[in-house]
């Protein structure tokens, strides 16, 4: 097995698709997102999985059971499974970050260009992994 190892800060911030899978392994998977200003990923509950956010680039709110958290780059953010939680891009720029799921949330390789492409796609992960 290869795992993945490149520079993911290079990769985030050069990143231009709202969600783009990198690796999903069966435990934990790896996306890269770019929200473009005043577009969110929409509210959500995860009841089975936790979620990590890595903000590399832009400002924005990340909801959490109702309490607003302004983000900016660098820092972390982890939402635990069953906690109602949204993010949204508040700043003139993309907000540009990636996610760990733990276990994953998406199909291995998904690539949504846009919000609105994701909206329309009910995919979820089917089990396969990277490798």
């Amino acid at each position: 097995m290869k795992g993945f190892i490149d520079n993911i800060e290079r990769l985030t911030e050069e990143n231009t698709d709202f969600r783009r899978v990198l690796y999903t392994g069966h435990n934990l998977q790896l996306v890269l997102m770019a929200i473009p200003h005043g577009q969110e990923i929409g509210e959500e509950v995860h009841d089975d999985r936790d979620q990590f956010f890595r903000i590399e680039a832009g400002e924005g709110e990340i909801w959490i059971d109702g309490v607003r958290h302004a983000v900016k780059a660098d820092d972390g953010v982890i939402v635990p499974r069953g906690a109602r939680h949204n993010v949204v891009s508040t700043g003139s720029e993309p907000l540009r970050l990636y996610t760990l799921y733990g276990p994953p949330e998406h199909r291995d390789g998904t690539v949504h260009a846009t919000v609105e492409e994701a909206s329309a796609d009910h995919e979820h992960f089917d089990g396969r992994t990277t490798e």
